[in-house]
């Protein structure tokens, strides 16, 4: 198996995971996010465990990925190298929690929710893909 082979196929494993513990966690469902966010009313705490578990994870699973010295499929990390805040890094962001906000779906959730698609799902979706284009003209 080739290297890109793998890549692509880690990737995927990767991406099935974090989906089904979407899932299994019932991260996928928004009123569960919109019941987080409405701190004033009946609050779910049940996405700040959810969160929890999954800094502590990264967390653990950095330290062991590093220590490897380089990555299982690739010759060096690639991070990030900008390490400065910007106009366009804080517009994002807050466009980013408006449409959280408002819709109670982020990126990963929403499309994990494809299977079961919704007039609200379909349009964040949408806006979602206009927004990337949109970012890549600025």
């Amino acid at each position: 198996m080739s290297s890109a082979t793998a890549t692509t196929a880690a990737g995927y494993v990767a991406g099935l995971l974090f989906g089904l513990g979407l899932a299994v966690s019932g991260m996928t469902d928004p009123a569960r996010v919109l019941g987080f966010l409405d701190i004033a009313g009946a609050w779910d705490p049940t996405l700040m465990f959810v969160l929890g578990g999954a800094v502590i994870t990264t967390f653990i699973g950095y330290r062991l990925v590093y220590m490897r010295g380089r990555p299982l499929f690739g010759n060096s990390f690639q991070l990030p190298s900008k390490q400065e805040l910007d106009v366009k890094l804080l517009g994002g962001a807050a466009l980013f929690g408006i449409g959280w906000g408002l819709s109670g779906y982020c990126p990963g959730p929403a499309i994990a929710s494809l299977g079961g698609p919704s007039l609200p799902l379909l349009a964040l979706l949408v806006a979602m893909v206009g927004g990337w284009f949109i970012a890549k003209r600025c």
